[in-house]
């Protein structure tokens, strides 16, 4: 698996395989899909290419194969790092990338901002996912807030839908597989 940052070369390509994890029937191939709560996309090009230009973010690919498989968005908030849209084509689901993913994040977050504390929000009814992220020494930290609106992007398709927010300290460093 090689990890790299991602250029605007890749954004159709990241928009196309974020959609796929989260939403429609592909994503319902994998387990990380948000189809049953959600209706639409959960980014564009627009959206894409705008991340790409702040400098207070990075997107990360996951390569295999010489295939983009993978990719998480990185944002440095408040001396922290917010962890989002961490998504692995659904064909390649359950085989242990997102868990190679999420931690090269962390470790490129450490490098990249000297940050040591990582924020995640994850749908508050997305038990599996949460424990996904708990064995990943992710705590719930009881801090609910109103999943966002985007019309124009996607629609709830449950009432009060909510996002919870979780956090991880770690002080560790370790190798990487990460190609500035």
């Amino acid at each position: 698996m090689l990890f790299f940052p991602a250029s605007f070369y890749h954004a159709e390509e990241l928009v196309a395989l974020i959609n796929s994890a989260y939403r429609g029937a592909v994503s319902k191939q994998g387990w990380t899909s948000e189809a049953d709560l959600l209706d639409g996309r959960r980014t564009d090009k627009n959206e894409i290419l705008r991340l790409l230009t702040d400098e207070d973010s990075l997107l990360i690919c996951g390569q295999l194969d010489g295939q983009l498989v993978a990719s998480v968005l990185l944002l440095h908030v408040d001396q922290q790092a917010q962890i989002s849209m961490l998504a692995v084509s659904p064909h390649y689901q359950r085989q242990g990338i997102g868990k190679k993913l999420l931690q090269q994040a962390e470790l490129i977050a450490q490098q990249t901002w000297s940050v040591n504390r990582f924020v995640m929000y994850v749908i508050s009814s997305r038990t599996e996912l949460i424990a996904f992220y708990e064995r990943r020494s992710y705590q719930r930290t009881g801090v609910l807030i109103a999943f966002p609106e985007k019309p124009d992007l996607w629609v709830s398709k449950v009432p009060d839908l909510r996002l919870e927010r979780l956090e991880k300290q770690s002080d560790t460093h370790s190798a990487n597989n990460f190609a500035p």
